[in-house]
């Protein structure tokens, strides 16, 4: 009968040549969600391959509107414009 193995093995990442603020701000992320360092990247890893967009404040695109000149002042007014909007 052949061995029993009860830990299986699991393939690891080794990344290099982080920085130590980005360290420091994996830890303190890891913190607030109550994980170890190794857990916060694994879930930080598992959400990315997911394709799945984390949710929050801080992942909102800001919009940005910009005004484009196409070279004439407009001939209308606003009375012209909302003319039959009651505005």
């Amino acid at each position: 009968m052949g061995a029993y193995c009860y830990h299986s093995i699991m393939p690891a990442l080794h990344v290099r040549n982080l920085d130590d603020a980005l360290i420091a701000a994996l830890k303190e992320r890891a913190r607030r969600n109550h994980r170890s360092l190794q857990g916060e990247v694994r879930s930080i890893l598992e959400t990315a391959a997911a394709g799945v967009r984390p949710t929050g404040k801080r992942t909102r695109r800001r919009l940005s509107l910009r005004t484009v000149s196409v070279g004439q002042a407009s001939g209308f007014s606003r009375d012209v414009i909302y003319e039959n909007d009651d505005r």
